[in-house]
């Protein structure tokens, strides 16, 4: 199950290339401004620590 940190990080990433492809302005600046949302909440997020796997 991925954390919210790295599904945060992932949205951010996947909007700031949303926002590249975007043909108009008012798409381009939605975009962008939901890659700093989700970039915002990564940075808030805390990381989940998974325990190591024991080795048989």
């Amino acid at each position: 199950m991925e954390s919210n940190q790295l599904y945060y990080r992932r949205r951010a990433i996947e909007e700031r290339m949303a926002a590249q492809r975007a043909i108009t302005a008012a798409a381009r600046e939605w975009h962008a401004k939901l890659a700093a949302d989700f970039a915002e909440r990564a940075s808030i997020a805390t990381p989940v620590e998974f325990p190591m796997a024991l080795s048989a």
